[in-house]
C-alpha cells in the first residue's frame, strides 16, 4: 500500500473549487492500491495544480496460469497492477461475471469455487481501476475446470422436464408458449403447460432412415393470427427427397391441410447430411438448411441446393433479392449461402437478424458460422479456421479431439463431434443474469454439452451445461428459460 500523491497547492480554495469542482472536503479518498511497482510518489515532479493522470493503469493476472487444466476446489485468482498515479481497485471476473467485490488492498486476489461451474472451459480475468475511473485492459487466462456441476450456481437444470419424446430432432415455440417438437419418425408433437400432449399436432409419412425423417419445424412470425406452422421432412413420394410444407393450427392440432411449398431434388443413396433446420428471419423470409447429402462436390456449386442455406418467401416462392436469383435457374435461385457440409441447426438473432449456422464437421472441426448473403463457408475446400481467399472463416470452431497441449489454439478446451443446437438469448427481458444477455448458446450431440459465446467479450466461449441426454436442439424460450431437446426428452434450464 502506498500513500496518496502529495499535492502542492498554489491556488486558493475558492479558485481550486472553480477549476476542479472541489474545495478540500472533509472526507479523505480511499488510498490507492499500487501492487505492481507503479509510481506512487510525487508523480514525476508535477508542480501544477495537482497530479495529472496521464494513462490508464496496467494489470496482469498472475494465477491461475493460462491453459491450466483439471482445476478443482477453490481457485485463487491473483493479479498485479500499477498506474502513473495510483490503482484504487482490481476487479476479478469468471466467464464475464464478477468474482467478489473489487479488491482495494494489495496484494490483489479473489477466490472462485469450481463447484459453482460445470466442467470444461472457463475464462478468468482481472483489470485495474485508478482514481480517475480509468481501467486497464482485461488480463485473461483460459482454463479447464473439473468437477461435477451440471450448470452454473444459481441456475436450475430440470433434465427430463418433458419425457416421452421419441427420436426428437427439432423444436419451435409459438407466441403463446406452446412448444412444437419434431420427431424423426414423422410425428409433430406439442408441449403445453409443461406436458406432452397425447395427440400429435400432425403426422407425416416419412423416410426415416439414417438422418432422414421429420427434421425441422418453424412457426410463422404472424402465427398468433394465421396459425401457420412450417415443417421440413423427407418424403418418400417419387424418390426420397426433402419437402417444405405449411400447416394450419386448429387449437392443439392442425386443421388437416398441408400445403407443399417446396420439393427439393431426389436424394442419393446416402441417408446422412440432410441438414434440417428452418427458421424465419427478421426480414420475414423462411431460411432452410440443407446438407450436402454426402456429396461434398455439390456444396460449392451454385447450380445445386445441396450444402446450402436457402431463402424463400412464406409461400415457397423465391425472393428476387436473393444473391443468385438473377444468375441461376430453378431452386438454385433460393441459395443464400453455400459451402456447408451438414448444417443441422442454425439460429436467427431476433432483433438484428444475424444468422449463425452450425456446421457439423468431418474429422477435425465443428463450426459456428456468421452467414451473410452470398457467403462461401468453405466446405469441402476448408474445414475449421482458415485464411483461404473468398471463404468466410468460422466465427468459432472447436476440435473433435484435444490439442497438444490441451486448450491451445482455436476452440481452446472445447471438444465434440457433432454441433447440434443453437439459440440467441435475448438482449433484454430475459431472466438470466446480465452477463448472459445476447449470448449464443450451442450444444454438441456427442459431448452432451452446452456452451455459450459471449459477444460482449470477444465471443469468448465457456462451458454452460452438461446434459444426461444427447442434445439435438436449443431454444431460448419466451419465458426466459433455455430449453435443450435431446432424442428422448426436453430439458429446461432456469434461474429462480
Amino acid at each position: 500500500m502506498v500513500s496518496l500523491p502529495r499535492f502542492r497547492f498554489r491556488l486558493s480554495c475558492v479558485l481550486l473549487a472553480a477549476v476542479l469542482g472541489a474545495c478540500g472536503g472533509d472526507d479523505d479518498p480511499a488510498p490507492p492500491v499500487d501492487n505492481g511497482g507503479g509510481n506512487g510518489g510525487d508523480n514525476g515532479g508535477n508542480d501544477g495544480g495537482g497530479a495529472t493522470d496521464q494513462q490508464p493503469p496496467q494489470a496482469t493476472l498472475t494465477a491461475p496460469a493460462a491453459l491450466a487444466t483439471g482445476l478443482t476446489g477453490d481457485i485463487a485468482l491473483t493479479a498485479t497492477a500499477s498506474d502513473d498515479v495510483g490503482v484504487t481497485a482490481v476487479e476479478f471476473e469468471a466467464d464475464g461475471g464478477p468474482v467478489g467485490p473489487p479488491d482495494t488492498t494489495a496484494p490483489s486476489g479473489a477466490t472462485v469455487s469450481v463447484a459453482n461451474h460445470p466442467p470444461g472451459q472457463h475464462i478468468v480475468r482481472a483489470r485495474a481501476r485508478d482514481a480517475s475511473g480509468k481501467v486497464s485492459a482485461w488480463s485473461s487466462a483460459t482454463v479447464r475446470f473439473g468437477g461435477t456441476a451440471k450448470v452454473p450456481a444459481g441456475f436450475t437444470l430440470t433434465e427430463s422436464w418433458v419425457a416421452g419424446i421419441a427420436r426428437g430432432t427439432a423444436m419451435a415455440q409459438a407466441p403463446d408458449g406452446r412448444l412444437f417438437i419434431a420427431q424423426q419418425g414423422g410425428d409433430l408433437r406439442v408441449v403445453k403447460d409443461g406436458a406432452l400432449l397425447p395427440a400429435p399436432f400432425a403426422s407425416f409419412t416419412v423416410d426415416g432412415n439414417g438422418e432422414r425423417g421429420l427434421i425441422g419445424v418453424a412457426v410463422h412470425p404472424d402465427f398468433a393470427t394465421n396459425g401457420w406452422v412450417f415443417v421440413h421432412y423427407t418424403s418418400p413420394a417419387g424418390g426420397a427427397h426433402g419437402r417444405i410444407a405449411r400447416l394450419v393450427a386448429n387449437g392443439d392440432v392442425s386443421d388437416g391441410s398441408e400445403t407443399v411449398l417446396v420439393d427439393l431434388p431426389v436424394l442419393s443413396s446416402a441417408t446422412n447430411h440432410n441438414g434440417g433446420a428452418l427458421h424465419f428471419g427478421t426480414d420475414g423470409k423462411l431460411y432452410v438448411a440443407v446438407g450436402d447429402n454426402a456429396q461434398r462436390t455439390l456444396a460449392p456449386r451454385l447450380d445445386s441446393v445441396f450444402g446450402k442455406l436457402l431463402r424463400f418467401n412464406d409461400d415457397g416462392t423465391i425472393p428476387t433479392d436473393n444473391p443468385h436469383a438473377a444468375t441461376q435457374a430453378g431452386l438454385a435461385r433460393a441459395i443464400w449461402a453455400h459451402g456447408l457440409r451438414n448444417p443441422f441447426t442454425f439460429a436467427v438473432q431476433p432483433v438484428t437478424g444475424t444468422l449463425y449456422v452450425n456446421d457439423v464437421g468431418e474429422n477435425t472441426w465443428e463450426e459456428i458460422n456468421l452467414v451473410t448473403a452470398g457467403a462461401n463457408l468453405g466446405w469441402p475446400a476448408t474445414e475449421g479456421p482458415t485464411t483461404e481467399a473468398g471463404v468466410t472463416a468460422p466465427l468459432f470452431a472447436y476440435r473433435q479431439t484435444d490439442t497438444d497441449p490441451p486448450g491451445s489454439g482455436p476452440g481452446g478446451f472445447f471438444t465434440g463431434q457433432s454441433i447440434a443446437g443453437g439459440a440467441f438469448y435475448p438482449a433484454s427481458g430475459g431472466s438470466f443474469p446480465a452477463p448472459y444477455a445476447s449470448n449464443y448458446f450451442f450444444a454438441d450431440h456427442v459431448a452432451k454439452s452446452v456452451g455459450r459465446l459471449d459477444p460482449a467479450n470477444g465471443n469468448a466461449a465457456t462451458s454452460f451445461a452438461r446434459m444426461a441426454g444427447n442434445p439435438v436442439d436449443v431454444l431460448a424460450g419466451n419465458d426466459g428459460a433455455l430449453y435443450v431437446l435431446s432424442r428422448n426428452s426436453l430439458a429446461r434450464i432456469t434461474v429462480p
